[in-house]
């Protein structure tokens, strides 16, 4: 049984990869280059899954159990925890794509627009930027009003 950090470092690499049980699933993969995984294996409709909990030393002994746990509780609420997790990134990628775009266009306390596109930046000063909002304003209710006699 592995119960704190000392001792999954404290696991040598041997010629094949090995598990070292935690237990309730949990795992510490030590492979033969050294490196460390956390793997946690559950039975899902089924079928035999294995989902990574992270890689040690990054993600210790206590913060791999705690991920078990919590997939555990998915599991015991009827849900996939594989699934939960493609659901989860997605959505943190969703939220870094909109926080992306909403940098790219930045006004001041002043009224000044910067616009990123790339590696390019536009600087517009307040006057400059009035005047871009009234021609945008102006071309919006054309447009409305195209869209409305077709």
């Amino acid at each position: 049984m592995l119960y704190t950090d000392e001792a999954a470092h404290a696991i040598a690499p041997a010629d094949k990869p090995r598990k070292v049980t935690v237990g309730l699933g949990l795992y510490l993969l030590v492979n033969p280059n050294g490196s460390r995984w956390w793997r946690f294996r559950f039975r899902f409709n089924g079928r035999q899954n294995t989902l990574s909990c992270g890689i040690f030393p990054d993600v210790g002994v206590g913060e791999a159990i705690v991920r078990r746990d919590q997939y555990r509780t998915l599991l015991a609420d009827g849900l996939n925890p594989s699934d939960h997790n493609k659901v989860e990134r997605a959505d943190q990628y969703r939220q870094r794509e909109e926080q992306r775009d909403a940098a790219r266009f930045l006004v001041d306390s002043a009224g000044a627009l910067s616009v990123r596109l790339g590696n390019r930046v536009v600087l517009l000063s307040s006057p400059e930027t009035a005047e871009l909002r009234a021609f945008l304003d102006a071309t919006k209710t054309v447009a409305c009003k195209v869209t409305a006699c077709l």
